[in-house]
């Protein structure tokens, strides 16, 4: 645990935290870790898709308990995850089916337990479009009601979609390394005959460019992807040279001193990835200000500032890196990842500039992923809620404590949690996965 943790969980701040009448926040299980419990699989109709994907993954499943009636019955001991294949479901009467997977499994799961829902969205009929739909409402629900730092998620995928391609996905909502992800949905597609695996290593001998590197999140992106096993080219500017050199020492790979705002920036680190000579898998688009003002109070500079180093350089950098013609540019299948914000998503008072820049970070993915599925390249976003960094330490305590308390996991996140989500999606395994906004926030009020 670092500095930063111990002081937003100091004697004095939980002290602080029960005078109010705030209870501690639950411990959330991170890292590769499998629910200590066992995996519960149910099912609406019978559907095979999750089965077999529980399969890959190594995983044994248990049969469900089934409310029939109005005394909920409960499992012998606590459950560390119901998944629940709902490909097949079509009617508002199949919706019974799953209330009565789901009740039993919310009394009995474990802390840090998983509800997983997997679903089709690409469904014909105007009763089936509205329960999947409805679909959506559920798990929004079911994670505000858990406890314990147990979470819920809902997985889109469509007819074409094979095991293989929902591997990664399902295995990572279910480790721990989806900690601060909670009530959220996304996409799962597939991503043809492509020969995947799930392991510890994914980005073993792969080259991944996370600029912004130097501390904070983009520090937790380095040391996460590198603990995959990947080839850091960490990037930030000049004045930052001494904390970046320290990341990049720490993770064996590379420091550049780049500003990205720089027109010649894409070239730049197209050259350092040609004079390593191993091709570039990945792209972490992770550098980032904010120049906060009421927008009344934000003048022209300000106002370019932000979209310029948040939205514009990454577009500069971008064309560099994409053209077949540069040595050093992006291989077919890779990944170009982009950091949003739930600021972007649901706005903020006194960030218009930024929720414009991280706002059009989630556009800007949602246009590029079909234009570069020819290339295999998948283009994603994250986008972090709270988290704990050392910006946010410096916000008055009450304000960041209600700041924290503002999720279904009532607590911030850390660092690391943004970098698993970014590890996800930067595995090979995620082929299926593009033109997605995953919210790492805890399941935040703010655009919930």
């Amino acid at each position: 645990m670092s500095a930063l943790e111990k002081a937003f969980t100091s004697a004095p701040g939980r002290a602080i935290s029960r005078k109010a009448g705030l209870k501690d926040p639950p411990r959330l299980r991170r890292g590769r870790s499998w629910p200590a419990g066992a995996i519960v699989l149910g099912t609406v109709g019978h559907g095979s898709l999750v089965a077999d994907t529980l399969t890959l993954l190594g995983r044994t499943v248990e049969s469900p308990v089934v409310d029939a009636g109005d005394d909920a019955p409960g499992y012998g001991s606590k459950i560390g995850a119901l998944v629940v294949d709902a490909t097949e479901l079509r009617t508002i009467d199949q919706l019974e089916t799953l209330r009565a997977l789901l009740r039993p499994a919310v009394r009995g799961i474990e802390g840090a337990g998983r509800i997983v829902i997997v679903a089709r969205e690409d469904v014909d009929g105007w009763e089936a479009a509205s329960v999947a739909r409805a679909l959506d409402g559920i798990n929004r629900t079911v994670a505000k009601e858990l406890r314990g730092g147990a979470t819920s998620t809902l997985l889109w995928t469509t007819g074409d979609t094979v095991s293989s391609d929902l591997m990664s996905t399902l295995g990572f909502v279910l480790q721990g390394r989806s900690a601060f992800v909670d009530g959220q949905a996304w996409h799962v597609g597939h991503a043809g005959d492509v020969h995947r695996e799930f392991t510890a290593a994914p980005l073993a001998g792969r080259t991944v460019i996370v600029t912004g590197a130097a501390r904070g999140i983009g520090a937790a992106i380095a040391r996460t992807i590198a603990r995959d096993g990947a080839d850091v080219i960490a990037v930030d500017i000049p004045p930052a040279g001494e904390a970046l050199a320290a990341v990049a020492n720490e993770v064996g790979g590379v420091a550049v001193q780049l500003d990205i705002t720089k027109p010649d920036a894409g070239r730049v680190l197209a050259e350092v990835v040609a004079q390593r000579g191993k091709g570039l898998h990945g792209v972490v688009h992770n550098a980032g200000i904010t120049r906060d003002k009421m927008l009344v109070n934000t003048d022209a500079a300000r106002w370019a500032s932000v979209l310029e180093v948040n939205l514009a350089a990454q577009l500069r950098i971008n064309d560099v890196l994409l053209d077949p013609e540069t040595d050093g540019g992006l291989d077919d299948g890779g990944r170009l990842i982009g950091i949003a914000s739930t600021s972007g998503l649901a706005g903020n008072k006194g960030q218009t500039n930024y929720a414009a820049s991280k706002a059009g970070v989630a556009g800007l993915v949602q246009a590029m992923a079909p234009d570069l599925s020819a290339r295999d390249i998948t283009v994603n976003a994250v986008a972090p809620g709270f988290i704990e960094t050392e910006m946010t330490g410096k916000i008055p305590f009450v304000q960041r404590e209600i700041f924290r308390r503002s999720n279904s996991l009532t607590q911030g996140g850390r660092p690391v949690d943004v970098a698993e989500t970014i590890a996800y999606l930067l595995d090979p395994a995620s082929q299926a996965v593009t033109g997605q906004v995953v919210r790492v926030c805890g399941q935040n009020l703010v655009g919930a």
